[in-house]
């Protein structure tokens, strides 16, 4: 029997190669989770609050979402000076919050900006609040001169129980764990009550009644606190 030799041509014939996986990391998902964020942010805290997602893969084109949009800014634009840092600094600060900053019309700003980090420690993306102060400065310019007092001779007192320092000690308090003195959790009152005791604001005239008015709770329970 003869034996048929077959030749394979590498050229015509050569096997099937796999995929070759990309070894850059693809940050599509990545980024879409951020513009889903961005656009939750900017519905909560509008109209105060501008929300921006930047591509810092691409700084030239940086802007990929902007919600609430106060800074007329549009989505394509470039990376700020603080992006580029990131891209240039791979040590630079992950979080940035509460510094000064303004729109191009001259209006004082607070940006708080958060870089996002891939896989592999780059950042690839950050996210920027960027607050507009203009109707909160309304505000306590407003406040500021409702509450200002000319000065006078005149003097008298109406807080014969130091009420004002009790208010004072149960908002600083409450203030500390981000609440206020009606939201306090049962044990964080408890608490609270335990320091006006050992503070003797509860052996003034009518200090435990001055201090459960103000929480918002009964007698009984501040003197039941108060053990």
């Amino acid at each position: 029997m003869s034996h048929q030799t077959i030749c394979l041509n590498p050229e015509t014939t050569a096997m099937p190669k796999a995929p070759v996986k990309s070894s850059k990391p693809d940050n599509k998902h990545l980024l879409a989770e951020l513009k889903n964020i961005a656009e939750g942010l900017g519905k909560t805290f509008a109209p105060f609050c501008e929300v921006v997602v930047h591509d810092l893969t691409h700084p030239k084109n940086a802007i990929l979402a902007i919600e609430n949009n106060l800074s007329g800014r549009r989505v394509g634009q470039p990376a700020t000076e603080l992006g580029l840092a990131r891209i240039q600094d791979p040590d630079y600060p992950a979080v940035i919050a509460n510094y000064a900053n303004q729109f191009a019309d001259g209006r004082k700003v607070k940006s708080t900006s958060v870089g996002i980090r891939n896989e592999e420690g780059d950042y690839v993306a950050a996210i920027c609040l960027n607050v507009d102060l203009t109707l909160f400065n309304g505000f306590q310019a407003a406040m500021g001169q409702f509450t200002a007092i000319e000065s006078s001779t005149v003097t008298e007192t109406l807080d014969a129980s130091n009420a004002e320092r009790i208010h004072q000690c149960i908002d600083e308090f409450a203030a500390a764990r981000a609440t206020t003195a009606r939201s306090l959790r049962p044990a964080d009152r408890k608490q609270l009550v335990q320091d006006l005791r050992k503070a003797g604001y509860l052996e003034i005239r009518r200090g435990a009644e001055i201090a459960a008015a103000y929480m918002g709770v009964s007698r009984a329970t501040v003197y039941s606190d108060a053990k």
